[in-house]
């Protein structure tokens, strides 16, 4: 499977703008005879399958290169984060797709690296920039899923660290998301009270009105048919997170008495 085929055509909001100079350099020889040279797609099919594959695909790339500025955020590639990425490329595209999905992440490392070495503010305003034309064109609930994608990575090996907490709140306002958004996600999948009210983005001292209220800004923000139209997989991964919600609701329902 030739990377013009996983990614599916670079099309719509990825064929300009600083998104797509980046799939220009990274994806390089990998692109095959579906892509020109400019990352534009060549359609040999039905109009509406292309236009899914490329917006399916545009999100799948937008997140390779935030995951590229998060995984560089405390100057370590670790093996846990790489592995992340490579099992999530391996169970929805397939084992050829895990090499090709690697080889775009170290290109975008490699650019980082010679961007930085002129300026070292260049890939971090690069950076900034994708997540200004990502916040354009994506909706508000794809733009928490692929956050959420982020947040996954810092958490795979154990422990996220400062560098990465603040890498991961600067890129979610670059794509009009909130630190407390983050901070949600972080605590997601914890066993305290204290991490559940976190997650509900509230505080212990809110009244019962204010929790539930707060559960339902969630449930309607994060439900996973805000993402259906970004295919299967990307829907089980937001029923995950939506799962974590309800846990987290259960658990401050049940110290607070509450139905």
């Amino acid at each position: 499977m030739g990377a013009g085929k996983w990614i599916g055509g670079i099309i719509g909001f990825m064929a300009g703008g600083p998104l797509g100079a980046l799939a220009g350099f990274a994806l390089g020889s990998l692109f095959d005879t579906s892509l020109d040279v400019s990352g534009t797609y060549q359609s040999t099919g039905n109009t509406t399958d292309n236009s899914y594959a490329g917006q399916r695909n545009s999100f799948l790339f937008s997140m390779l290169v935030m995951a590229s500025y998060i995984i560089r955020a405390d100057g370590r590639i670790m093996h846990s984060e790489m592995e992340f990425v490579r099992r999530f490329l391996r169970v929805n595209f397939g084992e050829e797709a895990v090499s090709e999905g690697q080889q775009i992440l170290l290109n975008l490392f490699e650019e980082s690296k010679q961007m930085d070495a002129r300026d070292p503010q260049a890939f971090q305003n690069t950076i900034r920039d994708c997540g200004a034309q990502i916040a354009a064109n994506l909706s508000y609930g794809e733009r928490l899923q692929l956050l959420d994608f982020l947040v996954n990575i810092a958490k795979s090996d154990g422990n996220v660290c400062q560098a990465e907490i603040e890498a991961l709140k600067e890129v979610a306002l670059y794509m009009s998301l909130s630190a407390q958004e983050v901070e949600s996600m972080l605590n997601m999948g914890g066993n305290s009270l204290e991490e559940a009210y976190k997650v509900l983005e509230v505080s212990p001292s809110a009244t019962d009105d204010e929790v539930r209220a707060a559960y339902r800004r969630l449930a309607l923000k994060h439900h996973p048919d805000r993402v259906a139209t970004l295919g299967e997989d990307i829907r089980k991964a937001a029923e995950e997170k939506f799962q974590n919600i309800n846990n987290a609701k259960e658990q401050v329902y049940k110290a607070r008495g509450m139905k």
